[in-house]
């Protein structure tokens, strides 16, 4: 009987290492600090870009200075879909491009949810 608590203490002390007890620790701590996303927060992109069934919030107020230089353009910041959740992206000063014009972006409702229409260049087309 003692050979056997003796074998099972031997056993123990050989299955758990302190690297073992390290990783282990480790291992857990990672664990917890996994973010799940609840239902309905997961957008997907089928057909341009995201897709969820939140609500933007209203634009921000941005204060726009003084362009680096003359003729640039002022591209609006706008709400952005990022890590589960909306992400307010700051507007920026922008190169004009000749013979395009700037869409910004914009948030579509669409069925149960929003789609978020990125912002681009388009080539203008002359009637």
């Amino acid at each position: 009987m003692n050979f056997i608590r003796v074998m099972n203490a031997d056993f123990a002390r050989r299955l758990v290492t302190p690297t073992r007890a390290v990783a282990l620790v480790l291992a857990t701590a990672g664990l917890a600090a996994c973010v799940v996303q609840p239902v309905g927060y997961h957008p997907y992109y089928e057909g341009g870009g995201a897709y969820v069934t939140v609500a933007p919030p209203e634009p921000r107020v941005e204060v726009v200075g003084v362009a680096p230089a003359p003729g640039y353009l002022w591209i609006g910041g706008y709400w952005g879909w990022v890590g589960g959740r909306h992400e307010w992206v700051s507007g920026r000063w922008e190169a004009p491009r000749p013979g395009y014009r700037y869409v910004p972006h914009q948030w579509v409702r669409e069925g149960g949810g929003w789609r978020l229409h990125e912002g681009r260049w388009e080539e203008e087309r002359h009637r």
